[in-house]
């Protein structure tokens, strides 16, 4: 987004209807004209910037704090006018980036009921709000819902009431928050440690991490910069980047030019490495930049030396080619799903009937209650009807069933214990949760068809899975947790430790993806960094929405209503559509369309994974 003169009167006017949105606020009439990169506006965005009011002359204290909240919202880069509303000695130790605090609503301001007798020359308010969530210095997003409650201190300097002590960081509203932050993924490469030598394990899996950056405030830039400094705490212990430790940017204004290639320069730390190095930095550098600028397709990166010349380049035929977190090409368009004459059926984006699948679970002589088809489409893993069996076969004519790959110890009879639906993750690999009144075990076979080997989940604690779904990366699992009657959604990291002979793996931090969800029916991977998901908030009705892997609201397109989802599948090609088990049938979503009903009856619907 450029920023461009015009009359000051036009100016004003727009000034103040962005000034409604962001509280006190004003259009300047005066200043340097600067450069600012190239980015899509997101909805709502305005061709304007906002700008905080100097303090007036008079203020009182709880005005002046009003005003400096006001302020912290504007598209300032260095919140100059918001420090003008701090003492001195507040100018010198506020750091705003530390942390941002998001709150339901602005926080409210207000004298502190009982003044402190021995502060006869300060003055102190208070805010208060509802926390929903914070973003830490490293950019990262945290569900958090707790009340929020801090003091500001304020005294007289030079006649006018100044803040002279205020909690580091920011505290935004949430309608600020989404105005002026966006999420946006960095990419770095999947570390498997132990299993690292193994064929299936690439070295150039990128997987997404989701930071909340200031997009009006050089977006492409802060992306790098954000890249730079390495993968948030979450997945710092199962992902690596390529950038050699102290790897800074050599040039600060960042932007795509006429040709949309992007040339960015490093410091020294960066000039002793080989090409494939470089290529790989490249790749990270190249999807990350590309999410921030998703309305405009980045032609090339070329990364530079201090002095301008040519480390590497990468073009976007081979950023697609080698590092596409999700590789699509020469992959069959198809979903799949249980149909009523328990044949496992596949559909393509154009055909108006399901076909059954070549091989065993084609023929309907297996009744599956689920269903996962591997990444490359060739093999199958269904759970018999009764909850109990797991088989594998490949998708090939002339081929038989078998036996059971595993059988569940729990109660055929009880539809909450025995075999969750299996999942594929791209190296391979066979997860699944086998479950009885005791509590729950999660399980792995290597490439589908080895021994089980049990993967601890240490935050589980006495709750139990109910579902999960690995991502492509094998390195995030999604799993539906049951405690008490109630069902969440959680986020866990997949460890590889132990040695190259006798892996260990482990499923480590659980953490909540929709915490505002009690009951949440279904989920599926929709994205790098994103899910479907469905369930329902205390007292509400079902619904279906898109959320961050951080626990965030996704800013994808709100979804139509459905009638008694019992399960969703996504794919992580945000071009496919939606399937899922309702009401009606199985039902389909495309894109920019509503549901239609495919079939009327079949269950367990999937797209591979």
């Amino acid at each position: 987004m450029r920023k461009t003169a015009g009359p000051a009167r036009k100016a004003l006017l727009f000034g103040c209807a962005a000034a409604l949105l962001a509280g006190c606020a004003s259009m300047p009439d005066s200043g340097d004209v600067t450069a600012v990169d190239q980015s899509p506006r997101s909805d709502g965005d305005s061709q304007v910037r906002v700008y905080g009011v100097p303090p007036q002359d008079g203020a009182q204290p709880t005005n002046i704090v009003r005003s400096f909240l006001d302020a912290t919202t504007s598209d300032e880069a260095d919140f100059r006018t918001a420090t003008q509303y701090l003492a001195k000695s507040a100018k010198r130790t506020w750091r705003p980036f530390q942390v941002t605090k998001v709150l339901q609503e602005r926080p409210k301001p207000e004298p502190k009921i009982q003044p402190n007798r021995e502060d006869v020359n300060g003055y102190t308010v208070t805010l208060s709000g509802s926390q929903v969530a914070s973003v830490d210095d490293n950019h990262a997003y945290t569900p958090e819902e707790k009340p929020y409650r801090q003091t500001i201190h304020l005294v007289k300097e030079g006649g006018q009431w100044r803040i002279d002590r205020l909690p580091n960081g920011l505290v935004l509203g949430l309608s600020d928050f989404q105005r002026i932050y966006r999420s946006v993924n960095k990419y770095y490469f999947a570390s498997y440690n132990s299993e690292s030598e193994e064929p299936k394990a690439s070295r150039n899996v990128l997987v997404a991490d989701p930071v909340y950056l200031r997009q009006r405030i050089k977006p492409i830039t802060a992306s790098v910069e954000a890249l730079l400094s390495g993968p948030t705490d979450w997945l710092n212990q199962v992902t690596t980047s390529e950038f050699p430790h102290g790897t800074r940017l050599a040039a600060h204004d960042l932007a795509l030019d006429d040709s949309n290639a992007l040339r960015v320069k490093l410091s020294k730390a960066a000039v002793n490495t080989d090409t494939a190095q470089c290529k790989r930095m490249a790749a990270q550098l190249f999807f990350t930049v590309q999410d921030m600028t998703r309305a405009s397709k980045i032609s090339e990166v070329e990364l530079q030396d201090n002095s301008g010349n040519s480390l590497c380049q990468l073009s976007q035929e081979q950023a697609a080619r080698d590092f596409a977190p999700l590789p699509r090409a020469g992959r069959p368009a198809r979903e799949y799903f249980i149909d009523g004459d328990h044949k496992v059926v596949a559909m393509s984006d154009t055909a108006t009937e399901p076909t059954p699948v070549r091989g065993p679970f084609g023929t309907g002589k297996t009744p599956l209650r689920s269903v996962a088809i591997s990444r490359a489409e060739n093999t199958a893993a269904g759970v018999s009807g009764d909850g109990r069996s797991l088989y594998v076969a490949a998708l090939e004519d002339g081929t038989t069933r078998g036996g059971p790959l595993l059988t569940s110890a729990g109660s055929a009879k009880n539809p909450d214990e025995g075999l969750t639906a299996p999942s594929w993750d791209g190296l391979g690999d066979l997860w699944i949760a086998d479950r009885d009144a005791h509590g729950s075990r999660l399980l792995r076979m290597r490439e589908g068809k080895g021994d089980p080997e049990e993967v601890a989940v240490p935050g589980l604690g006495g709750r139990r899975i109910k579902a999960i779904k690995v991502a492509a990366d094998g390195i995030r699992i999604a799993v539906l947790v049951e405690d008490k009657g109630r069902t969440t959604l959680q986020l866990g990291r997949v460890e590889r430790g132990g040695s190259s002979a006798h892996p260990v793996l482990s499923v480590q931090e659980l953490r909540p993806i929709a915490p505002q969800l009690e009951d949440v029916v279904a989920a599926s991977w929709a994205g790098g960094s994103r899910l479907v998901v469905v369930g329902r908030e205390s007292g509400g009705v079902q619904q279906m929405q898109f959320m961050e892997t951080d626990g965030s609201a996704s800013n994808a397109q709100t979804l139509p209503g459905v009638n008694g989802v019992k399960a969703v599948a996504a794919s992580e090609d945000d071009t496919r559509p939606l399937i899922a088990d309702a009401t009606e049938g199985i039902v389909r979503l495309p894109t920019d369309a509503n549901w239609k009903t495919v079939a009327k009856e079949g269950t367990a619907p999937v797209y591979p994974g």
